[in-house]
């Protein structure tokens, strides 16, 4: 079906969009809850014949249901939007961050704007500056790199792997005697091999930021992501799994980390609640940012946390039972995922042996009407015009201004590994409202392009 007829029905029906679309994720859901997820061989699979509507849109928004609702409407009956203070008594930030923390199994967790703040404000918790080197993904999203160019420090690029997350291989042989930090970024659903990217941490002194703006949820052997390194960050923009539209977190153990954070998002300022939460302050005041998460974003976010566990449940079903039903396909590459279990379930990734096989591959299935393409919702950062150029805010910010900063080169030669990797993988989104129907032909279409062009 088209979206012209879909709006055109929609107007028929003397209902806005937002309900049509409400009405048809709800009737997905009531459809996927009639069927289990056994494992079908190729040759006893269904062939649908024709396409079903199988976009896989927004998961957070897909969830929204009276919680939602009513938790914004005690925001505004209360007319207290602001967290600290107000007309009646805040507490939709306070106890968001209260449940995030118990969700994630850490001491402390500070609801901010966005997830570029919470890197950030993570970046400051961790007394990053000027003469130190940060490692970064090559395939990451530009906040993992401006919160370090903004802090002063210096960006390191390491390759991914065929995770396609940080080669922990690489990111051993980029640490240098300046090396304050690494960031692990989990992207695109799946969790980073965390073991040895942890114990080269820990032998050479190296903090460890996790960023799982991508991978909300997600677990690595039986540990919530972000609770494994130092300090971890989220984001609830609208791509991510829960959403209040835009919104992010920062969590820790750390008492002085999540002091400094907390300050850094207030001015620099402390306020009562942190203080509360660390006992002794261990900081002073200092030049800060003013990132501080309205009632109305808590009131959001606790209703979505509430759902996360079931959001997940469905995501990772759908995304296994793609996974089951293309792994048998005759030389097909997968994705590696160090922990298939922890993975969330946001798409399915295989390999084509070149570019040009994997353009025609994406090409073929959206023939079929299947969400394909090359990996998204990221950036090849160092062959970036403005990252090659070093270009920042003004000419004489710190961060590449030293001799080191000056010495090191971006572009292609810094990233070969990431790049290759790239260019050879297919994404197909996977959504949480998907039914057996939509697995199965999802399945049939990458099998039959596959054999294709293999």
């Amino acid at each position: 079906m088209t979206t012209q007829n879909v709006t055109k029905d929609a107007k028929n029906q003397n209902v806005t969009r937002r309900n049509f679309l409400t009405t048809s994720c709800m009737a997905l859901s009531s459809a996927a809850a009639g069927f289990g997820t056994q494992r079908l061989l190729a040759e006893e699979r269904p062939k649908p014949t024709a396409a079903p509507n199988i976009d896989p849109g927004y998961i957070g928004p897909q969830f929204f249901d009276r919680r939602e609702e009513e938790a914004l409407l005690e925001v505004l009956e209360s007319r207290s939007p602001f967290r600290f203070w107000g007309s009646g008594k805040p507490t939709k930030v306070l106890r968001f961050e209260e449940d995030f923390a118990k969700y994630m199994g850490t001491r402390f967790a500070l609801g901010v704007t966005s997830g570029t703040a919470a890197l950030d404000c993570a970046v400051a918790g961790l007394g990053i500056g000027p003469g130190d080197e940060v490692i970064v993904p090559a395939y990451t999203w530009w906040s993992d790199y401006t919160c370090v160019v903004h802090a002063g420090a210096l960006p390191v690029f390491a390759d991914i792997d065929r995770t396609f997350n940080l080669d922990p291989r690489d990111f051993e042989r980029k640490i240098t005697a300046r090396t304050k930090a690494v960031i692990a970024v989990h992207l695109l659903g799946g969790p980073c091999d965390m073991d040895p990217i942890m114990k080269t941490a820990r032998k050479c002194g190296v903090a460890v930021l996790e960023d799982c703006a991508q991978c909300v949820g997600g677990s690595y052997h039986g540990k919530i992501l972000g609770a494994i390194g130092d300090v971890g960050i989220y984001s609830f923009q609208v791509n991510k799994m829960i959403t209040s539209g835009e919104g992010g977190a920062v969590v820790t153990n750390d008492p002085v980390i999540y002091e400094l954070a907390a300050r850094f998002h207030h001015m620099g300022l402390i306020h009562g609640v942190f203080l509360d939460r660390v006992g002794t302050s261990r900081a002073q005041t200092f030049a800060g940012e003013n990132f501080r998460m309205s009632e109305f974003t808590g009131a959001v976010l606790g209703a979505q946390l509430s759902k996360l566990d079931s959001m997940l449940a469905q995501l990772r079903r759908n995304a296994e039972a793609i996974y089951n039903g293309i792994e048998t396909i005759a030389g097909i590459r997968l994705r590696r995922r160090p922990d298939p279990q922890g993975d969330i379930g946001y798409g399915v990734y295989f390999e084509m042996k070149d570019k040009a096989v994997r353009n025609r591959c994406i090409q073929e299935l959206r023939k079929r009407k299947v969400p394909a393409s090359t990996l998204t919702g990221s950036v090849l950062l160092p062959v970036h015009e403005s990252v090659i150029n070093k270009r920042t805010r003004h000419p004489n910010w710190p961060s590449f201004n030293s001799p080191e900063g000056k010495k090191i080169k971006y572009g292609p030669d810094s990233c070969r590994q990431t790049l290759d990797i790239f260019d050879r993988f297919v994404q197909v989104r996977v959504g949480a409202k998907y039914t057996q129907r939509i697995n199965d032909y999802i399945i049939d279409a990458i099998r039959r392009v596959y054999n294709s062009l293999a």
